[in-house]
């Protein structure tokens, strides 16, 4: 399987937009999948269901920090490189969903929605683009991380 069928079958699960995401490429990282699915279980549904920005985008973002980030209090070049890096991932992103905003991307006017997620039915799969969404992430973050150089490189 690839790693976009992965993180759609992990959505698809009942895993949050940013767990489906993270679990797609736990193979990469130094942490047990309990730890790395409590990490990311406040980003579903934009942060919590604030809609703000997609789960899948911050799972990405969470995978590129641990693959390419710093962990010191860095300033200059090695930040900025950093953040260059996130921000063509968002780029990338937007390039295929216009934003990186998850009430926009379902057209939603709520800004804060209730905290209760929706029952994962049917119903609820036809009518949320999220897992399409969630593979184009994990596509994206994939294609990333096959141009750039790992800290294991």
């Amino acid at each position: 399987m690839t790693r976009r069928e992965i993180a759609m079958e992990n959505f698809k699960k009942g895993y949050n937009c940013s767990q489906a995401i993270v679990l797609a490429f736990a193979d990469l990282l130094p942490m047990d999948r309990r730890t790395l699915l409590r990490i990311a279980s406040s980003f579903g549904g934009g942060m919590g269901r604030l809609r703000e920005v997609c789960g899948s985008v911050s799972g990405m973002f969470m995978i590129a920090g641990f693959l390419y980030g710093y962990d010191g209090p860095e300033t200059g070049q090695v930040k900025a490189d950093h953040y260059a890096g996130i921000q063509e991932l968002a780029h990338r992103f937007e390039e295929k969903h216009g934003t990186i905003i998850c009430r926009e991307m379902l057209g939603l006017s709520v800004r804060h929605d209730v905290p209760v997620p929706e029952a994962r039915t049917e119903e609820y799969y036809r009518k949320r683009p999220c897992a399409e969404i969630i593979g184009d992430a994990a596509e994206i973050l994939d294609q990333y991380i096959k141009e750039h150089r790992t800290l294991e490189s």
